[in-house]
């Protein structure tokens, strides 16, 4: 069923000007909500919210379950009591990129502090309400908790790369290290606890304000992750738990020698002849997180891009035929209907067509991308359709701003003035207000876009393995004329029926 015609912002959490040097689900996760709210944008699009590995990407978290603890407020964790204040005063200020390395080093060593102390301090209410946090996600959480803490044992070091025991998961093993470090798994679970806590009363918040939480699922998983380590017989390994196999995609006009992304590659007989139990699950978690789940590589559910996992690049792979309806039989026979997004962007056949078609699932189309060669031009507002969701630019793109001023070639500036003539405000409210007025249902635009950042303000540039995932919006951007002018242009395009949203949760405290 289509969505109802909406507007909103797209931006990451860890992009937050919080404290601490890393967007959080604290105070400034708050007002920007206000800002929504104010700008009658009825839609907030987040990244993957999973714990990250190597590179700081959310796109290769090391579960599919877990959230971020980088993502927990440490504010709201003192407000609770469960902190000292005083331990948050050398924290860095909100300005600035994230720095990864030193976030992380000095943010684990508060956030088990205060595991500690909620675990030995938590009233009866409280305590129960984590145990029963803790029954009712054990099917994931106690082998993610044991995964994080072996993982740090062994230096970081790939799951296959530990000792044969642990690596194999043999019974024994395993249970030495779960007699021998009880306390400490019980705090990687208190950290899961915050997590999904301090997120509850955030979407609470967003419902209350009539908006709308956009998740975003990526079809595969992370080769260093809690999933592959607990379920390797889901995924294509060989004897040693080495990859035979790994994802991609093949040559193209942007590159010679394609994506070799190296996530491992499902086993889709295993998977369908267990019901597809682990994607229900991992759907199931997903609805439970977000309202609405944008599906990344959406293509892969017709056919994906298989590469020898001994290939450096991804030149010599093979398209192999995905799940197809079959997946999405099994989830809504589990789950009834799915609010879902398809990424379908990049190469798409008509069988991925015909396949979104028949789920009735909105595609994306993104502007930046329709002033190219003449078949790009389905990215532009003539082309669209009811049932799509246009954006500006996505996470991958530059800012518009900064495509306008060293991206666009000679030809597409030519074109993008032929078909927006940009005003004197910019080429970026320019697109902003051709996105709003198409017929779309759904419009989401980068928070860059809506400030008019050049390219400084990047999220991320595909195939550079350093330097992505850092920006932050400045503090005190979010003026109140800037949420009048967006309201406005909700209200213009009949975009800005905000209503609260009723929620199973409503009128819960969170206790993290």
């Amino acid at each position: 069923m289509p969505f109802e015609r909406a507007s909103g912002i797209l931006l990451h959490p860890t992009s937050l000007p919080s404290r601490g040097g890393i967007g959080d689900l604290g105070p400034a996760a708050y007002e920007f909500l206000d800002f929504l709210a104010a700008g009658k944008q009825r839609l907030w699009q987040v990244l993957p919210l999973g714990p990250l590995g190597y590179g700081n990407s959310p796109y290769s978290a090391t579960s599919a379950f877990a959230g971020n603890p980088l993502l927990i407020s440490l504010e709201r964790l003192a407000e609770r009591g469960w902190l000292a204040s005083e331990r948050l005063e050398g924290l860095p200020q909100a300005a600035g990129r994230v720095d990864y390395e030193a976030v992380s080093a000095a943010k684990f060593e508060l956030l088990r502090e205060a595991a500690g102390n909620f675990l030995r301090q938590s009233s009866g209410v409280e305590h129960m309400r984590f145990e029963r946090f803790c029954s009712e996600n054990r099917w994931w959480l106690h082998d993610f908790a044991l995964f994080s803490l072996l993982r740090r044992e062994n230096r970081l070091l790939r799951w296959n790369r530990w000792p044969r025991e642990l690596a194999r998961r043999e019974p024994a093993a395993l249970e030495r290290v779960c007699s021998a470090r009880a306390a400490e798994l019980e705090a990687e679970c208190a950290l899961q606890f915050f997590f999904f806590e301090q997120w509850g009363a955030l979407r609470r918040a967003c419902h209350q304000k009539g908006v709308r939480l956009i998740g975003d699922l990526a079809i595969f998983v992370n080769y260093d992750s809690a999933d592959v380590w607990t379920h390797p017989e889901l995924f294509q390994l060989n004897d040693d738990l080495d990859m035979q196999v790994v994802a991609g995609v093949p040559p193209d006009a942007f590159s010679q020698s394609g994506q070799r992304w190296g996530n491992p590659i499902y086993r889709w007989e295993v998977l369908a002849a267990r019901g597809y139990g682990w994607w229900v699950e991992r759907m199931r978690s997903a609805l439970r997180t977000c309202d609405i789940v944008r599906l990344d590589h959406f293509r892969g559910f017709d056919q994906y891009w298989e590469i020898p996992a001994s290939e450096p690049t991804a030149v010599h792979g093979r398209w192999v035929d995905g799940p197809r309806d079959a997946l999405f039989d099994a989830l809504r026979r589990a789950l009834g209907e799915l609010p879902l997004i398809a990424e379908d962007l990049g190469f798409i056949t008509p069988e991925v067509h015909a396949l979104r078609q028949r789920l009735g699932v909105p595609g994306m189309r993104v502007m930046q991308f329709g002033f190219g060669d003449p078949g790009a031009a389905i990215h532009l507002p003539h082309s669209f359709e009811a049932n799509t969701v246009v954006y500006t630019g996505t996470h991958d793109n530059d800012t518009t701003r900064g495509w306008w001023e060293s991206g666009a070639t000679p030809e597409e500036r030519r074109a993008a003035q032929a078909y927006l003539v940009p005003g004197s405000d910019g080429i970026h409210w320019a697109f902003i207000r051709a996105a709003e007025a198409s017929v779309a249902n759904l419009c989401i635009i980068p928070l860059q876009d809506v400030l008019g950042l050049g390219s400084e303000a990047r999220m991320n540039v595909p195939s550079k393995p350093d330097g992505n995932w850092a920006w932050r919006n400045a503090p005190g951007s979010l003026k109140p004329e800037l949420a009048a002018r967006l309201a406005a242009l909700s209200e213009a395009n009949g975009r800005d029926s905000v209503a609260p949203i009723a929620s199973a949760e409503d009128g819960e405290e969170s206790v993290a």
